[in-house]
């Protein structure tokens, strides 16, 4: 134990002396939370509408009026010409084109079937369907006053009443679905690359020999470099929950023990992980690529922005060997939910398992010689 103790102080002494290596550490962190926090969102606040009324009657205004009175949408160009306004969506200027015909206030009154047209920019087909929810909402929510005050339905009569009830995130605030993940990627990539990259670049600078030629076994080297990396990223994951519950107000429903005690086995696993890397790696650089390779396809196939149930089939089965995938949906579950142990064993199970394979490939891997 006295010398894992000297090769964990040692580690210390190491990072604080790197000036470069405390803002990566403890500032970087805090800052892309609560940038990313704001940004990586699909929550659509507004939708810029532009507006051709080739009617203008009341009928026309009050439809247009629906519109304006939504928070969702606000009218930046009014035209009788489509082709202004596409060229104003061409343009980035307009994200949906209304455009209401002629006769549409005679056709009502006459009680014909009535069509209006409406444009949506498709680019982002995520935010294009919300838009299109938003907007025939409206359209269903006029078509129904049209209808009462046309009596085709009596005044009086009894109507079906919906009313919705959100569970787990009440207000759909997106920032509270979002945060539990970015909590997890940031301390994935703080113990992954930091792991992987010190090691290496006790290769580079020539000490590694130094430290193979000691007395001291393999699993001294390793639990003695990996600590101190530990303790940062679980120090991080503290302060990233202060920063949700506090400052950004999200719930922390589940038990905090359970948090704490999955996230010192999972950051285990991410060490490990950078270890073997550093064993394949000759040169930081080598090993910066690694890394990155597979920390953008486990984000990417993580569910932190896409729901795992939306992708193909193969991605979800590459999913079943994606550790991050695991731990945001604890994380989410966790806080969110109030998810218990028998709730989200699975999950454990599987960091668990996975935790002794990196520690064992890592450990296979690293060669000492002596």
């Amino acid at each position: 134990m006295r010398t894992i103790f000297y090769i964990i102080q040692k580690e210390f002494l190491q990072i604080f002396r790197d000036r470069m290596m405390l803002p990566i550490i403890f500032v970087i962190p805090i800052f892309q939370l609560l940038i990313l926090a704001h940004t990586a969102t699909y929550e659509i606040k507004y939708v810029n509408l532009g507006v051709s009324d080739l009617d203008q009657s009341i009928a026309s205004r009050a439809l247009i009026n629906k519109f304006e009175a939504s928070s969702f949408f606000r009218i930046q160009a009014h035209s009788s010409s489509t082709n202004q306004l596409n060229e104003a969506m061409q343009n980035g200027i307009v994200e949906q084109i209304l455009i209401i015909p002629n006769d549409f206030a005679l056709d009502l009154e006459q009680k014909k079937a009535i069509k209006i047209q409406l444009i949506t920019d498709a680019v982002d087909g995520a935010a294009a369907g919300i838009m299109n929810a938003y907007a025939l909402n409206i359209v269903k929510d006029f078509n129904r006053d049209i209808l009462l005050q046309s009596q085709i339905y009596p005044v009086k009569s009894k109507t079906i009443s919906a009313s919705s009830s959100y569970w787990y995130n009440p207000e759909l605030d997106y920032k509270t679905f979002m945060i539990p993940g970015i909590l997890v990627l940031l301390v994935s990539i703080i113990g992954l690359f930091l792991s992987g990259l010190n090691i290496v670049k006790e290769k580079e600078i020539g000490t590694i020999e130094q430290l193979n030629v000691t007395p001291i076994k393999k699993y001294h080297f390793i639990i003695g470099k990996l600590t101190p990396f530990w303790f940062i990223a679980m120090f991080d994951l503290f302060f990233g929950l202060a920063l949700a519950r506090f400052v950004f107000q999200i719930p922390i429903l589940g038990s905090i023990g359970l948090i704490v005690g999955v996230a010192s086995i999972y950051l285990v696993l991410v060490l490990g992980i950078g270890l073997f890397i550093s064993t394949l790696a000759d040169t930081q650089q080598q090993a910066m690529f690694i890394a990155w390779f597979f920390v953008v396809i486990f984000i990417l196939l993580s569910g932190l922005f896409t729901a795992v149930e939306n992708m193909p089939n193969w991605a979800q089965w590459i999913n079943v060997i994606n550790p991050i995938a695991y731990f945001i949906d604890f994380m989410r579950l966790v806080m969110l939910k109030g998810a218990v142990f028998a709730d989200v064993s699975r999950h454990i199970i599987s960091i668990i398992i996975y935790a002794f394979v990196s520690i064992g490939l890592a450990t296979w891997r690293y060669r000492k010689v002596v």
